[in-house]
């Protein structure tokens, strides 16, 4: 005897129909809604015109010429050093903690990381407007003043659990029997970490790498409460640069850190695809 629900559902395929066309309507609005800024952005970059706008006056290279000018540009450059360095060495402190942290929390049991795990987590929660605020008064109360390694330090308290997540997903994969295997053969816990541990847990750290280097590079309000006058980081200068003269050269700027941002994710991808199979 047929199933009658098997019949119902072949005599109405409209509601699966429906389902499959509004996941795909929103998906192809989602995918426009994430890439139609950057292609905006991009086709602004090339403009002819002597500001910002939309659409752009002709196609002209001359904003990326005006970039990368030593004299004209010369405040942009150093701001792009200093959002650099900085960017460098949040990425360098989060390395710091992030991976013993990952480490050891992968050895404790799951009751004891519940407990201690939303702790780390907790500076994602923040917003980063207060946490920038919050950490100025801090600094002040007991004698430190804005500077660069203030404003470093704020990246790896806020950005550095990014880190952690990421080295952490791929740490709850890995089988412990391995590091064990190590030590039981002889290997020493500085071998066994340098020669399983650190290697397994690559991919993650590489990721997190990344995000905690894009997302400090890309702040905003830890580094206008943190950073001095001296230290000029590349996206307080672009907001300048807006409020001034609707400078062009934002819009190449946005257009360098968009193309380096789809490399470095392509390379990515290709390095770490080998060893995730």
């Amino acid at each position: 005897m047929a199933n009658p629900k098997l019949n119902h559902r072949r005599e109405n395929p409209i509601p699966g129909l429906l389902y499959k066309l509004f996941v795909f309507a929103f998906g192809v609005f989602a995918v426009i809604y994430l890439v139609a800024p950057i292609v905006i952005a991009l086709t602004m970059s090339f403009t002819s015109g002597q500001t910002l706008k939309y659409p752009p006056e002709g196609f002209s290279l001359r904003w990326y010429e005006a970039l990368l000018d030593p004299v004209r540009s010369a405040t942009e450059h150093a701001a792009a050093i200093n959002s650099l360095k900085i960017a460098g060495l949040a990425v360098l402190g989060s390395l710091l903690f992030a991976v013993p942290a990952t480490i050891g929390m992968s050895r404790m049991r799951k009751g004891t990381v519940g407990a201690i795990e939303p702790l780390l987590l907790s500076p994602l929660v923040l917003p980063s407007l207060v946490y920038g605020l919050a950490a100025l008064i801090v600094a002040n109360s007991i004698g430190f003043q804005p500077s660069l390694l203030l404003t470093v330090a704020g990246h790896v308290v806020v950005f550095g659990p990014l880190m952690y997540r990421a080295a952490s997903v791929v740490a709850q994969g890995l089988n412990p029997s391995l590091a064990e295997a190590s030590t039981v053969m002889g290997a020493s816990w500085f071998t066994t970490l340098r020669r399983v541990t650190l290697p397994l847990l690559m991919p993650g750290i590489l990721a997190g790498a990344f995000l905690v280097f894009i997302q400090s590079l890309d702040n905003v309000s830890i580094s206008l409460f943190l950073a001095d006058a001296e230290t000029t980081v590349l996206p307080l200068r672009m907001f300048a640069l807006i409020e001034e003269s609707l400078d062009v050269r934002v819009a190449a700027i946005s257009g360098i850190l968009i193309g380096l941002t789809l490399i470095v994710m392509l390379v990515a991808r290709r390095v770490l695809a080998p060893r995730q199979a």
